[in-house]
């Protein structure tokens, strides 16, 4: 704790002692109020302070001892609100009521700063369950006086509005309402500032003995820098809040800012609607500029919070709003630091499937608005469009959200990932692969700021299918799009296959198809390039195609045997374009034969006889048979079909669980995994996991014995453990059971 947060505890000490907590019945002795006490002249007051707070003394309940001047309607104050180049956002509109009293809390601390000050709770709001950042005198008895008095107050608490909306019905107009709403919701100080959490009532009781020493060290020391000032600052406010802000909380308070909408919503005719709409876009208009070039994030993190008070507004979705108000939230949003879009996906995550459903269904309605009322020509595209651009930009805040708040698996070390992907690889060693390393899969940056992975996700807060936009994946051009992904060095071209979220499956299979293709004509380019290069006495004939000559009754081992040795011998070839020629037969493939022989293959391999597979009735899912006589070769060799296949754009009918998917991407299979593949098993494993009763053992019934079915329908049986069938499954070893199961 450094001098800022010591300047804090003793400037209240010193206004205690001359002023007092002005509660009649006040018996601390050391307050100006308390029938024991008396006010203190400045200097005198001063000095005490300081003893007070190295005797680490009580603190009366926080009051408005320190008054803002108030922005004038016709002054220049309150627009210099917008301001947000300083260090802090009430350095420059605030000051202390006289001069007097600043002085001797100058004398009591010197460690203050004119620019910064104590914030207090209004008399007539202690009961409300918001922070109010900017305090007030009680307002007059009449309706003139009290209008006049908080519309001079620029920010907003759940108490304030209510009161506001009393008075407007008193007096028959809503006039003040609209005034307020306009000024607060139009300047991103005074709502950043608004709805705060209630702040609790300040007790030294209540610091951490690591708080007291820390206070005691650095009362005398120099401030190291600004950055750990703002540090120890934050950290006094959230002792002073008692409760420690977490990576995912904010210092909104969400639920006092949901009844104040509805509240005002309840109004008939929602006079402030035009208002509040012209306020937000006024508002959101400045803020693109602020987030891009005076980083007011960077200066107060709370910036996040006109985000989510506008976020929060009751039918976002509706035509008034969706084209005004929600727009101009997605072109600011869509240029927040990433460490504000981490915490906005966190905060998005707790607000439950409906809500999140509803904040992606506004969003796809905007796309599918701009889409369809697009000027779409040979020279405009959808990529070209910046409202759509930035609506998947925040679309892709929900993504992640939806996969915070879903279920997932542990993210496994990648060192142990690794392992299984170069054991017994019968292509180890092969021409071409000695020094290859594996191409490392591109990471987005969110997900790394967030720690998760789409792979690790068995089950989102909503459908992943939620996020497709059919009528966007229509008007993509993908040819294009394709490129602009490839020209990763142009940061000014836009690509939908960065946010693969939005693309439905055909989509994406489209821009893999053009991917292949580019792959094709390189490696033919460099096969020409090749032939011409090489001398006559190492002359390689030219074969700008992978060329396969199967017979047709011996499909498979006349498969496996030539693409073995295109594998050993130069495994580049599988880059090249797929020709398949059947023995005997004539005709030239364009496609079509390539198509006939990979769908023979998958017959052939997936065929029950062949041993090689297993199919499970229930999900209609394939699994490598355990009990297959075929080597470890052969079912690389049957990967490399498949490959092959999804390569030359041949689509195939093989359904494997998503841990197969998984294990391609380095990923190892966790138990969630099972209800891919078994729902049955995974379903008793788990009630086996969930039960706590003491008679496990006489309702389950299990041991470290299981029994299961070959792919030819025999019985086999096989022990987890040695003398599996005499272990008895108990709550001590049931984890061990789901481990080997």
């Amino acid at each position: 704790m450094k001098r800022a947060a010591a300047r804090r505890l003793i400037e209240r000490y010193y206004y205690q002692l001359t002023e007092g907590c002005h509660v009649s019945n006040c018996t601390n002795e050391n307050c100006a109020s308390s029938v024991k006490g008396q006010a203190l002249p400045p200097n005198e007051a001063a000095v005490r302070a300081i003893d007070l707070f190295k005797e680490r003394a009580k603190l009366c309940d926080p009051n408005p001892t320190k008054m803002p001047r108030r922005p004038n309607r016709e002054s220049n104050d309150f627009e210099r609100m917008n301001d947000l180049s300083g260090r802090n956002i009430t350095s420059s509109m605030f000051l202390s009521p006289s001069s007097s009293s600043t002085d001797g809390a100058e004398v009591a601390s010197n460690l203050m700063d004119t620019s910064e000050t104590e914030v207090a709770i209004p008399q007539q709001d202690q009961l409300s369950w918001n922070v109010e950042l900017i305090s007030s005198e009680p307002s007059a008895s009449t309706s003139a006086g009290k209008s006049k008095d908080l519309l001079s107050s620029i920010y907003l608490t759940e108490a304030r509005v209510l009161e506001i909306i009393d008075i407007c019905k008193e007096e028959g107009t809503y006039s003040l309402l609209i005034r307020t709403i306009g000024q607060v919701f139009s300047t991103a100080g005074a709502l950043m500032m608004s709805f705060r959490k209630r702040r609790s009532v300040l007790n030294l009781d209540s610091l951490t003995k690591e708080d007291l020493r820390a206070i005691e060290a650095d009362q005398d020391k120099d401030l190291d820098s600004m950055e750990e000032d703002e540090k120890v600052i934050n950290r006094i406010s959230t002792v002073e809040s008692g409760v420690a802000l977490k990576p995912g909380e904010v210092t909104l308070d969400l639920e006092s800012l949901r009844r104040t909408y509805g509240a005002l919503f309840a109004i008939p005719e929602t006079p402030f609607q035009g208002a509040l709409i012209h306020a937000v876009f006024t508002l959101f208009d400045s803020a693109k500029w602020d987030l891009e070039c005076l980083k007011v994030y960077e200066q107060d993190e709370n910036y996040l919070n006109i985000f989510l008070i506008v976020l929060e507004i009751p039918f976002l979705g509706s035509d008034d709003l969706l084209e005004t108000v929600f727009k101009s939230f997605c072109r600011a949003a869509a240029v927040l630091p990433l460490a504000a879009q981490a915490k906005m996906a966190r905060v998005v995550a707790k607000y439950g499937a409906q809500r999140l459903n509803e904040l992606v269904e506004i969003l796809q309605q905007l796309i599918t608005s701009r889409v369809v009322v697009g000027q779409v020509s040979q020279d405009y595209c959808v990529n070209d469009d910046d409202v759509v651009i930035s609506a998947t930009k925040v679309m892709k805040v929900f993504f992640y959200a939806a996969i915070l708040g879903g279920r997932s698996s542990t993210i496994l070390d990648d060192n142990d990932q690794s392992v299984e992907a170069s054991d017994d690889h019968f292509l180890q060693g092969s021409v071409g692969r000695e020094n290859k390393e594996p191409k490392p899969m591109k990471e987005d940056p969110l997900a790394c700021e967030l720690g998760v992975s789409v792979l690790d996700c068995h089950k989102p807060l909503i459908p992943f299918a939620e996020f497709y936009n059919e009528l966007l994946n229509e008007s993509i051009e993908m040819e294009r799009d394709f490129t602009y992904y490839r020209a990763n060095q142009d940061r000014n071209k836009f690509s939908f296959m960065n946010y693969p979220f939005i693309l439905t499956p055909a989509t994406k299979a489209l821009g893999l198809y053009y991917d292949n293709r580019v792959q094709m004509y390189s490696e033919r380019r460099m096969s020409a390039l090749h032939s011409i290069l090489v001398s006559e006495s190492e002359f390689i004939p030219y074969n700008p195609y992978l060329k396969l000559k199967v017979r047709r009754d011996h499909i498979i081992d006349d498969a496996l045997i030539e693409l073995e040795m295109v594998s050993m011998e130069n495994p580049t070839d599988l880059k090249k374009q797929l020709v398949v020629e059947f023995e005997g037969e004539q005709g030239i493939d364009e496609g079509g034969v390539s198509k006939e022989f990979f769908q023979v293959v998958v017959d052939e391999i997936f065929n029950p006889n062949f041993g090689m597979f297993t199919l499970n009735p229930e999900t209609q899912v394939y699994w490598f048979n355990p009990t297959s006589f075929e080597s470890d070769a052969q079912f690389t060799l049957i990967g490399i079909v498949l490959g092959l296949a999804i390569y030359n754009s041949v689509i195939l009918d093989v359904h494997f669980p998503s841990v197969v998917y998984r294990k391609l991407m380095g990923k190892k299979g966790v138990f969630e995994d099972l209800s891919d593949w078994d729902p049955s098993l995974y379903r008793g494993l788990s009630n086996l996991l969930e039960y706590t009763e003491s008679d496990i053992e006489d309702v389950f019934m299990q041991t470290f014995r299981i029994s299961y079915k070959d792919v030819f329908g025999a019985d086999l049986i096989y022990d987890l453990k040695e003398n599996g069938n005499q272990i008895t499954v108990h709550h001590d070893n049931k984890r061990d059971r789901k481990s080997v199961v």
